[in-house]
Formats: structure tokens, C-alpha cells, sequence
């Protein structure tokens, strides 16, 4: 008997020993998890303090970089008006025969002031080699045609049409109508595809035509038949933007200004040259461009000093350019300066008119417009 109860006492405590043991190793193994736990939370914090941190440096060293970068292409504009001010003390033709107009002196020219670091580029465009949208209506009035430039637009709306096949004639009509009645100082509609403020009121949003001249060229975005396709351009076609100009108002006394709309000949690209010429010479455009560019050596051969110069090229003789669409001369210039720093870029784009207070104070660059992206 004593024997039984011994034998079921040491089972039961056999029995308890090992539930412990059990009870021991499931304990152990949470501990184990919490250790766990606890070790890949403590990972995970660090993890993100180190990448925040590191984001941190990140952004410090882009904002160093941003800071250098806008102070060399700053540089750069500074550097194209002192090249802009040298050539207007030589000449007063404006042509792309000119130290601002050749890629390779520039570029020599930027490569005489290195710096630590980063690569600067920079290039100067001629305002006045493109069509002023501001000269379609006549100024100071502000209320007709300019008819120079109405028959510039319509043979520059035919190349447009030409150039891009999904433009018709009426939508090229319905722009230059609709861009008279922006620019001119009424509200009564030129033709009966113009628009003024009753037409762009029922649009969302709602909103007044300018009655003005435009004072940024994507104004023109603004305007009854200027889609993006126009203006941006597409499949390689330049747009609108391309070719025009807001700049070149003249002041003429009284706080009143004008805009002559007059094209540098010497500058202008060849679908605003192929629109300078008359129909029947349109084509000639590229020999005018082949004329400009002649060379023999390192020597330009033909000089670009008279408004008239067209009538040398072959087959051009008997052609007039309309004389209130010409010129050969500019003070108005825009200047695209890139700075590039460890894959970060930024460009200053700047538009400046040399100007001459009087004829005892020096020639100077005054800053008409400053953006930098």
C-alpha cells in the first residue's frame, strides 16, 4: 500500500517537473520574441534616424549646391552683358556674325573664369530677330491693325499651316483676329471670329480680355485659338513661343510708347525670314541664311550693314521687304545661363537692353526681365 501511494506520488511529481519544464521553455521563447521585438524596433529607429539624417545632408548639400549654382549662372548673365556692351562700342549692325552669336568664342570666352567646380554655359538670343506680338496693333492709340504686321502674320500663319497639317486657314485667321482684339483698348469685336470679354466670360474660370499689350509672352495662352500645340509646338515643330517677342517698346514722350515691330534681318530664324519676304519669294529664305553664313576661311564675306543687303542674293533682286518690318541693328537681348553642379542644374534667364542715358555716359545693360529655375 505504501508502495502504490510512493509510485503515484513520485508520477504526479513527474508529471508537475515536466509542465515546469514546459512552462520554463514557453517562457523562454517569449522572452526570446520580446528580445527580438525589441532589438528590430531599436534597429528600425536607428535605421530611420540614419536615413533622416542622411536626407538631411542630402537636402544641405543640394541647397549648397542650388546657392552656387544661381550665383555662377548670375555670373554668366553678367559675364554675356560685358560681351554684349564690348560689341555695341564696335558696331552698331547687329548680325550673328558677333562674338554673342558664335557657340565656340563664347564658350572660350566663359572657360577664361573657372571655377572650383561645376560647368557654366551660356547663350545670347536676339529679341528683335523675332516677331513683337505687341506691334499688331498700332500704339500709342491702341485701337487698329498695324497693316505691316497683319500681312506679316497672314503669310506667317500660311508657313504655320504649311509646317503643321492639322492647322486650317480659318483657325490661323481666328488667332490673329482674336490676338487684335486682345491687344487693342476696346471691347468691340474686329471680325466675327475675334473675341473680346463677353467670349472669354462663359469660360471656366471666367476671365476679361487684356485690352493691352502683352506683357509675358504665355499671355498669349490666354487667347480664343492659342491651344498648347500652338504655342509649345509638336512632333519636333516649334511653336509660337519660338518666334515672338513681347519686347521693343519705344517710349515716345508723354509716358506713351510704341512697339515699331521692326525684325533684325541679320538674326532672324528662316520661318520668320521665309514670312519677311513677299509670297512669290518666300522660298529664297535659306539662300538669304547661306548669304549671312558665306565665309571664306575664318573671314565672313559679305557684309550685313544695310536693311537692303537681300537684293545681293541671287534671284532676290527684283524683291521688296516691306522697309516698317526691317532692321539690321538691336539692343534687346536674352541671355540663357546654365550652371551644372553634381548632376544639379540651374539656368538664369535673363532679357536686357543696352541703353545710353546720354551721349556722355557709357553704354549699359539694363536687366528688363530675371528668372532663375
Amino acid at each position: 500500500m505504501i508502495m502504490t501511494v510512493l509510485m503515484h506520488m513520485k508520477q504526479r511529481y513527474a508529471s508537475i517537473a515536466s509542465l515546469s519544464r514546459r512552462r520554463n521553455r514557453k517562457n523562454q521563447g517569449i522572452a526570446v520574441i520580446l528580445a527580438l521585438t525589441t532589438m528590430l524596433m531599436v534597429v528600425s529607429v536607428a535605421l530611420e534616424l540614419h536615413l533622416n539624417e542622411r536626407n538631411n545632408m542630402i537636402g544641405a548639400a543640394v541647397l549648397r549646391d542650388r546657392v552656387t549654382l544661381q550665383q555662377m549662372a548670375a555670373s554668366g548673365v553678367h559675364l554675356a552683358m560685358a560681351v554684349l556692351l564690348k560689341d555695341r562700342q564696335e558696331v552698331e549692325s547687329v548680325s550673328l556674325q558677333e562674338d554673342w552669336a558664335d557657340t565656340e568664342t563664347m564658350a572660350a570666352i566663359v572657360e577664361t573664369f573657372p571655377f572650383e567646380e561645376g560647368k557654366l554655359e551660356v547663350a545670347i538670343v536676339d529679341e528683335m530677330s523675332k516677331i513683337q506680338i505687341n506691334a499688331l496693333v498700332k500704339y500709342p492709340d491702341g485701337q487698329q491693325f498695324n497693316d505691316s504686321h497683319r500681312l506679316l502674320w497672314e503669310r506667317f500663319a500660311q508657313l504655320a499651316m504649311a509646317m503643321n497639317e492639322d492647322l486650317q486657314h480659318d483657325d490661323m485667321l481666328t488667332l490673329i483676329h482674336a490676338l487684335k482684339d486682345w491687344l487693342d483698348g476696346d471691347d468691340h469685336i474686329t471680325e466675327l471670329s475675334g473675341a473680346e470679354s463677353d467670349y472669354y466670360q462663359g469660360l471656366d474660370p471666367p476671365y476679361s480680355a487684356k485690352n493691352g499689350p502683352l506683357d509675358h509672352l504665355s499671355e498669349l495662352l490666354l487667347v480664343k485659338g492659342v491651344t498648347p500645340e500652338i504655342y509649345h509646338g509638336v512632333a519636333g515643330v516649334g511653336g509660337l513661343s519660338q518666334y515672338l517677342t513681347v519686347y521693343g517698346a519705344e517710349e515716345i514722350g508723354d509716358e506713351q510708347f510704341t512697339f515699331p515691330g521692326k525684325i533684325n534681318i541679320n538674326t532672324a530664324e528662316l520661318p520668320v525670314l521665309s514670312a519677311l519676304l513677299p509670297f512669290e519669294y518666300a522660298e529664297f529664305a535659306p539662300l538669304l541664311i547661306e548669304h549671312r553664313e558665306a565665309t571664306s576661311g575664318s573671314l565672313y564675306t559679305n557684309e550685313l550693314t544695310r536693311q537692303d543687303w537681300y537684293k545681293m542674293v541671287p534671284g532676290m533682286a527684283g524683291a521688296t521687304i516691306d522697309p516698317n518690318l526691317l532692321t539690321v541693328s538691336s539692343d534687346t537681348f536674352q541671355i540663357i545661363s546654365s550652371a551644372v553642379l553634381n548632376d544639379v542644374r540651374v539656368t538664369t534667364t535673363a532679357v536686357v537692353q543696352r541703353t545710353k542715358p546720354s551721349e556722355m555716359d557709357p553704354w549699359q545693360c539694363k536687366i528688363l526681365k530675371w528668372e532663375t529655375e
